[in-house]
């Protein structure tokens, strides 16, 4: 090359850049929830087990909010159930936040092994906690809600935060049901593909439109 010929272009490679008009979407899973036992259901709230925290559960919510005080968070959200508005309190008090309620961001509907069955029985192998695995699908639990309409409301609350939050990052305090399901209509997985989400962990989306885009799931680094 000679003095008088303009340098070739070089392309490094770049940071991810969220497209235009997308919403960032951090999705919490609550804390660590207290021990179901058989003599003591849970209490209800819409049919749905509505379990306190643990004390541990309260630890973790405390290490989400030193993880995230310093993000630039537009907004929290939480769900009808406790557990997430007891995980959200720490960073709602740090940022001086007031979270909203989105009702359609709640656990999967486990029919009649609400109020704390679900865990008996898939800690002792009952033959339907086998099938929920083998065939991915809530519904072979009694009166629990299908796929279709379990990821209908988790896609349709998520879609709502999206449009309402352009250029900007929410935190949305929900349950490891909605993650894995969230995950899976990003990916394109099976239903159950994203199950296990660690109590106190964060996923992310980049959500704009009909395109979505997964940058993390279950980073629970702020924990161990």
């Amino acid at each position: 090359m000679t003095h008088n010929e303009p340098a070739e272009p070089e392309y490094p490679q770049s940071r991810f850049q969220p497209p235009p008009g997308a919403a960032r979407i951090l999705l919490i899973r609550h804390g660590a929830s207290a021990a179901a036992r058989e003599s003591e259901p849970f209490p209800l709230v819409g049919g749905q087990g509505d379990p306190t925290l643990a004390p541990d559960g309260h630890e973790q919510a405390k290490r989400v909010s030193d993880r995230l005080a310093g993000e630039p968070i537009a907004a929290l959200y939480v769900t009808t159930l406790r557990r997430t508005v007891q995980t959200a309190a720490p960073l709602a008090e740090r940022l001086g936040l007031t979270p909203s309620v989105e009702e359609d961001l709640r656990e999967v509907h486990l029919g009649e092994w609400e109020g704390g069955l679900f865990r008996k029985h898939i800690a002792e192998g009952h033959p339907v906690a086998r099938r929920l695995a083998e065939e991915q699908r809530w519904d072979v639990i009694p009166g629990a809600e299908s796929n279709d309409a379990f990821a209908a409301r988790v896609g349709g609350a998520l879609h709502r935060l999206a449009a309402a939050h352009p250029d900007e990052q929410i935190a949305v305090f929900t349950h490891g049901g909605v993650i894995g399901q969230a995950m899976a209509l990003a990916s394109g997985a099976k239903p159950l593909a994203f199950a296990g989400a660690e109590n106190g962990s964060i996923s992310e989306l980049v959500v704009t439109g009909e395109h979505w885009l997964v940058r993390r799931f279950n980073d629970h680094a702020h924990l161990d």
